[in-house]
């Protein structure tokens, strides 16, 4: 008998609005931290700190620029003018389920605002109804890297306790009018990406806060977003009872460099650095050895007398997480070689290849994750993030992605073992950029992710014309089969 997916298994992709919208200043949406995050094509791709480093004064040269080549989420796969196309191309490789994102902007354009865009909620709307023809079910993340920029400039971004009221009231809002159109849901994209860029995240610049500890800061608009995410997942259980609601966690999965016990100690050091995240929200309270890092660094978190108890009241129904590689870790990287992975930098394994990113390809790694996730949580997993940005060839109308194909035949095969040789619960899986999208890391188009190639380079040149590659009609094949294609010799 074949090897198989479980029954219901949901096959799908993900886009995030600030990657794949574009569209940033039609039907009366508001300026996002995204349309003001602009490429560094000079930089080396492996330097992401340097990619994602930002200061106010580049922020306002941002807001008065009009030169959108240099600001490729204001372009994005100018999806806004495209889904209905894009989704038809989806159904045709059989998605089950689509995550995307609700561009809070278009919503409430500035965030503060008591009412909202009806232009942003009616466009939400003819998505979903173009989902729903289709019978393919929605994945909405609620905040993908879109704080509203006025947040930032008017407020102190997700270190003011006044944005959690702004946030519930969109939560509501869209909880409200879709109620009847969206059952998953998840609150905050890699909500512990905070930490590593915490502009994008929270609309946070450290220039915004001098005199004040930025570590701080940043704990402090992360509680805020623990308090507000528990508050969405009541709102939204409230307003739709059979909804489900996730947390989304960067699954940063490190490996000993050796079996010397400083180097293991690191790595549990760094994995914990990950799961306090989700430990939170899973659990509903803060994890002791996240208390004593606060204790231990002075870090001292300002609170309402019910933040615990909303918090410990309206946990997660389900994890979801992000996977693209494994890193290695050890007490000292003196004389090690150093490579990129998704938001980070970290120790080369020598004995797995890299991408041209230098993202290390671990097909392995992604069912250690599942397997340290499930024994973990004892929740469902869903995987909504996982894929290989490469730089594709456009030749006679399509991409001869064999590079894509083996890293994705690997990665659900290693899925597979996960479910039935280790009881992993996994409900679904969501290729990253499943049509090629602006890429988080260094805003490149050319970082390739998709299985559509979109005709538009790193400056929004193009005609942005779709072409699905050889990689689509394999994953086709792998949805019809549910997996059992895999096997075949």
């Amino acid at each position: 008998m074949s090897r198989r997916f479980p029954e219901g298994f949901l096959w799908g992709g993900a886009t995030a609005a600030n990657q794949y919208e574009g569209g940033w200043k039609e039907g009366g949406k508001g300026i996002t931290v995204s349309d003001c995050a602009r490429h560094h094509l000079d930089i080396d791709v492996t330097d992401y700190k340097a990619h994602n480093a930002i200061t106010t004064a580049e922020v306002m040269a941002a807001l008065e620029s009009s030169d959108d080549s240099l600001y490729p989420k204001r372009h994005g796969s100018e999806g806004f003018s495209h889904y209905k196309e894009d989704i038809a191309l989806f159904a045709k490789m059989g998605f089950k389920v689509y995550r995307m994102s609700i561009a809070w902007a278009r919503i409430f354009p500035n965030g503060d605002e008591l009412e909202p865009n009806e232009e942003g909620l009616k466009f939400y709307d003819a998505v979903f109804d173009e989902l729903a023809k289709y019978n393919i079910e929605p994945l909405v993340t609620m905040s993908h890297y879109e704080p509203p920029i006025n947040l930032l400039l008017n407020y102190q971004g997700w270190y003011s306790r006044e944005v959690i009221p702004m946030f519930t009231r969109y939560v509501e809002t869209i909880c409200t009018r879709y109620r009847d159109k969206v059952k998953y849901w998840l609150t905050f994209n890699e909500v512990d990406s905070m930490i590593r860029h915490p502009y994008t995240t929270g609309a946070l610049i450290e220039d915004r806060f001098p005199g004040l500890n930025f570590e701080e800061v940043i704990f402090q608009a992360m509680h805020h977003q623990f308090v507000a995410s528990a508050l969405a997942t009541k709102i939204c259980h409230e307003i739709i009872p059979e909804s489900k609601v996730g947390c989304m966690l960067t699954k940063l999965t490190y490996y000993p460099y050796t079996c010397k016990p400083e180097d293991v100690l690191t790595a549990q050091q760094y994995m914990r650095s990950t799961y306090c995240y989700s430990d939170t929200q899973v659990f509903g309270e803060y994890p002791s050895y996240l208390l004593s890092k606060f204790k231990n660094d002075g870090i001292n978190l300002s609170m309402e007398a019910d933040d615990l108890e909303i918090m410990k009241k309206y946990p997660v129904d389900f994890v979801s997480f992000s996977y693209y590689s494994s890193s290695c870790a050890a007490a000292s990287e003196e004389g090690k070689e150093i490579t990129a992975g998704n938001t980070i930098s970290a120790i080369k394994n020598p004995y797995i290849p890299s991408s041209d990113w230098g993202w290390q390809i671990d097909p392995i790694g992604l069912r250690v994750s599942l397997v340290d996730l499930y024994d973990r949580y004892r929740k469902p997993l869903f995987i909504v993030e996982n894929g290989l940005g490469a730089k594709d060839e456009l030749v006679n109308g399509t991409v001869e992605d064999d590079y894509r194909i083996a890293y994705f035949e690997a990665h659900f095969k290693a899925m597979l073992d996960a479910i039935e040789l280790d009881g992993v619960d996994l409900m679904g899986y969501t290729s990253w950029g499943c049509i090629d999208i602006v890429s988080e890391s260094t805003k490149q188009m050319t970082k390739r992710y998709g299985f559509i190639y979109v005709d538009a380079d790193d400056y929004g040149n193009g005609t942005y014309n779709r072409y699905p590659k050889k990689s689509f009609y394999w994953y086709k094949g792998v949805i019809e089969s549910n997996g059992a294609v895999l096997f075949e010799d």
